[in-house]
């Protein structure tokens, strides 16, 4: 049974690998396709986007919920296609594509011999996002992430993640990580917008009008090494284009005093999410576990 897993494993990437050679243009007209499936014919998940969104967003008619549900799946089949284009993908279209705006900061603390702290969220092309770290900064670039289940497809994502320069880590092999890069100057990223486990979810608050938990991972970090953290905001512009604000969050960790930095980057994202809801993974069961009864926000 493990052989046969292992063969469709195999034959997946295969197919991946190969639509990946198609232009973005005609990746584009297959998403058309995927859209209809996903929303139109089988509802992928759309019970759980659309409980999300009712929850989340109040303030919303029931028309403009409709429109946010509709241009997510429509983003969300266009995401597909750009990460499976991620294996074959130029530099120079990475580049044209994914813009960094005020790069010039995180470069000041870099090549002043610091490291910085980056915190972003599942919001628009994060992948794309990962290559475009690893073009744009002069220092060794770590994406914190979460290992696949299956071994075969976690080894070949992990080396379409890892073009460009990055270097993949495991979530639990972030401070042997750190421990081994502080030699040099160094850019961590962390997606902070994961649910942690029911065990790991020691600090709730209130995100999206919801009793959240939040990952305190990069407030650790920060708080012990006194890296600043830098916030990538990532803005949709049209259809395969985005620009990224390189915005500051907080420049001296070690001031802070408790969840004050976990609080800074989950109210940035409530407020992009508010902006622009669309871009966002809906699709997730972000709040699956809830605090117990005897537990505060």
């Amino acid at each position: 049974m493990l052989m046969i897993k292992k063969c469709f494993s195999y034959l997946g990437i295969f197919f991946l690998s190969f639509l990946s050679l198609l232009p973005l243009s005609a990746l584009y007209i297959l998403s058309d396709a995927v859209y209809l499936l996903l929303y139109k014919i089988f509802g992928y998940r759309r019970k759980v986007v659309r409980e999300n969104l009712i929850k989340a967003l109040p303030d919303k008619t029931p028309a403009e919920i409709n429109a946010i549900e509709k241009r997510f799946y429509q983003y969300l089949s266009d995401l597909i296609f750009e990460i499976v284009k991620m294996n074959s993908i130029s530099k120079k279209e990475v580049e044209k594509r994914f813009i960094f705006k005020n790069k010039e900061q995180v470069e000041a603390y870099l090549n002043n011999g610091q490291s910085v702290l980056i915190c972003s969220a599942h919001y628009g092309n994060w992948e794309w996002g990962t290559l475009g770290i690893g073009l744009n900064f002069s220092a060794d670039h770590y994406p914190i992430y979460k290992p696949l289940s299956n071994p075969v497809f976690d080894n070949w994502f992990k080396k379409v993640r890892s073009r460009f320069g990055n270097k993949l880590i495991a979530m639990r092999q972030t401070l042997r990580a750190l421990q081994q890069s502080k030699n040099a100057p160094s850019m961590f990223s962390f997606g902070n917008d994961q649910a942690p486990s029911k065990d790991e979810s020691h600090y709730w608050t209130t995100f999206l009008h919801q009793q959240t938990s939040i990952q305190l991972g990069i407030e650790k970090i920060a708080r012990k090494t006194n890296q600043p953290i830098f916030y990538f905001r990532v803005n949709y512009i049209k259809r395969g284009y985005y620009k990224v604000d390189c915005i500051p969050l907080c420049l001296k960790p070690a001031e802070t005093a408790e969840f004050e930095i976990t609080e800074l980057h989950t109210r940035m994202l409530e407020n992009i999410i508010r902006e622009e809801p669309a871009y966002w993974l809906w699709s997730h069961r972000r709040w699956k576990y809830q605090p117990k009864s005897d537990q505060g926000i």
